[in-house]
């Protein structure tokens, strides 16, 4: 055989065998690729599983972290329990030393005490006899009581009686007093009547005399109708004056009927001017001196001395005021008055 024969023979050979690799290789491929889709596939619900599974493992640490949260804050409130609990049992540690204390010092002050029960029962005893003591005495005072009623109650009738004699008295008092001021209107007349007669006598009398006047109801003297200058004793004419008066007041007593109650009032009066030495250290003294000096010179004439009285104004009752020798001269001077007593 030719040798180019030869070479075509072994070329063609070969394609056969390239084949059956070329094939065989697929099928190798293609189980490898069945195998990777297998183990692909395996793998994925491998993995969907794992997933699943990690979820749930997810879910649990989930679980697990709340429970330890929880656990966490039970400690804690357990632990401030505890704290609390402590306290508690330090305070009642500290109650317990205290009690035990006072019950040690308690059996000291249980003789002290005991004592002081004894003496309270004593206290009591005695109250209670006092208290049987206050209960007799309270049945003796209802018994006062009860007759103090009665005697109220009859003091009360002997009341409305009275009252309806009080209002028979009472209009007897007033018809008394009418009567009375009725009497003693008609006494004021009276003196008043006489009054008039005996001034309008002595107004006969002195109505030329100087140093003399009559100022409303009161004959009023010029004390230099009377005194010397700063002097209490009685001139001649002043007297003379005085005796003429002493008359006229003793008939005037004989006239007067008794009932009526009349005085004649001397009264001493003085400027504003301060004495300076003498025997008389107040102006006071001075208008009381010669007051008296009048009335003791009608007592010695005769004149009754209850139907005289002697008063002193000083210089605090001026009849006019100023002062000029005029002014001065007009308040020196001794006022008779006739009144009622």
């Amino acid at each position: 055989m030719p040798l180019s024969q030869r070479r075509r023979d072994v070329r063609a050979d070969y394609w056969p065998g390239f084949v059956d690799a070329m094939a065989t290789l697929l099928l190798v491929i293609i189980f490898l690729l069945s195998l990777f889709m297998l183990s692909q596939f395996f793998l994925s619900q491998e993995l969907s599983g794992r997933e699943t599974a990690l979820q749930r493992l997810n879910a649990q640490i989930a679980e697990l972290s709340d429970l330890l949260a929880l656990e966490r804050a039970g400690n804690t409130q357990a632990e401030d329990e505890v704290a609390a609990m402590s306290a508690s049992l330090n305070a009642l540690v500290e109650q317990r030393d205290q009690l035990q204390g006072i019950v040690a010092g308690g059996e000291d002050a249980g003789a002290a005490a005991n004592a002081e029960v004894t003496a309270l029962r004593r206290e009591l005893d005695e109250e209670r006899t006092l208290g049987a003591d206050a209960l007799s005495r309270v049945a003796l005072l209802n018994q006062q009581l009860r007759a103090l009623r009665q005697q109220i109650a009859a003091l009360e009738e002997a009341l409305e009686a009275s009252e309806s004699q009080g209002r028979e008295s009472e209009t007897r008092l007033a018809d008394l007093g009418r009567r009375l001021n009725l009497a003693l209107a008609e006494r004021v007349q009276i003196l008043n009547r006489f009054r008039s007669d005996f001034f309008g006598r002595l107004r006969e009398i002195l109505a030329e005399r100087s140093g003399v006047e009559i100022v409303g109801d009161r004959f009023v003297f010029q004390s230099e109708v009377l005194f010397p200058s700063g002097s209490d004793v009685l001139n001649p004419a002043g007297q003379s004056e005085m005796a003429t008066l002493a008359r006229e007041l003793i008939e005037l007593n004989t006239e007067i009927p008794d009932d009526i109650d009349w005085v004649l009032r001397v009264d001493g009066h003085t400027d504003s001017r301060p004495i300076s030495g003498g025997r008389f250290r107040s102006n006071w003294e001075l208008s009381a001196a010669r007051a008296i000096s009048v009335v003791q010179y009608l007592i010695a004439q005769g004149v009754p001395p209850e139907r005289l009285v002697a008063a002193g104004f000083g210089e605090f009752n001026p009849l006019v005021e100023g002062e000029t020798p005029a002014a001065y001269e007009r308040n020196r001077r001794i006022e008779l008055k006739l009144t009622e007593r």
